[in-house]
C-alpha cells in the first residue's frame, strides 16, 4: 500500500540564498520565514533561506540552498552549458502587468520567447521561470 506521501516544498540551489529568497518574497507577497547566514570563511556552509505563503494562504514552501559551485543555467539551452532541471510556473491574470512587477523587482525577461501567452523571466541570481495566463 502507497504511504501517505506530500509535497510540501521546492529547494532551489543558489550563490545567494537570502538575496534569492527576499526576491522572491517580494515578488510573490510572500515571507520569508528562516535564514541561517553564510558562516565567513566556510566555503560550504554558504547558508539557507525559505519562503512561505502568507498565513491561510494556500502554497508550498521555496527552500533557497546556497551550491559551493553554483553555475547559473543558460536559457534556452545550448549543448555543454549548464542547463536548467526545473523551474517555476507563476500564474498572472496579466502578462504585461506581470512582467512590469517581476522586472520592478529585480527579474529580467529573457531574451528568447517560445510561447505567446508564456513570459520566461531570469531571477537575480540566473534562474529562469515563467510567467503564465
Amino acid at each position: 500500500m502507497r504511504p501517505d506521501l506530500r509535497l510540501t516544498s521546492m529547494t532551489i540551489g543558489t550563490s545567494r540564498p537570502l538575496g534569492l529568497a527576499r526576491f522572491y518574497a517580494g515578488l510573490l507577497g510572500w515571507r520569508v520565514t528562516e535564514a541561517e547566514e553564510p558562516v565567513p570563511g566556510d566555503p560550504v556552509r554558504g547558508g539557507w533561506a525559505q519562503v512561505k505563503p502568507p498565513e491561510g494562504v494556500a502554497g508550498f514552501t521555496l527552500n533557497f540552498e546556497y551550491e559551493l559551485h553554483y553555475r547559473p543555467p543558460v536559457w534556452p539551452s545550448v549543448p555543454g552549458a549548464q542547463n536548467a532541471t526545473q523551474h517555476l510556473d507563476i500564474h498572472v491574470p496579466d502578462l504585461a502587468a506581470g512582467v512590469e512587477w517581476a522586472v520592478a523587482c529585480g527579474a529580467v525577461l529573457a531574451e528568447f520567447q517560445p510561447q505567446q501567452d508564456v513570459r520566461v523571466m531570469i531571477d537575480p541570481d540566473g534562474h529562469p521561470f515563467c510567467l503564465f495566463l
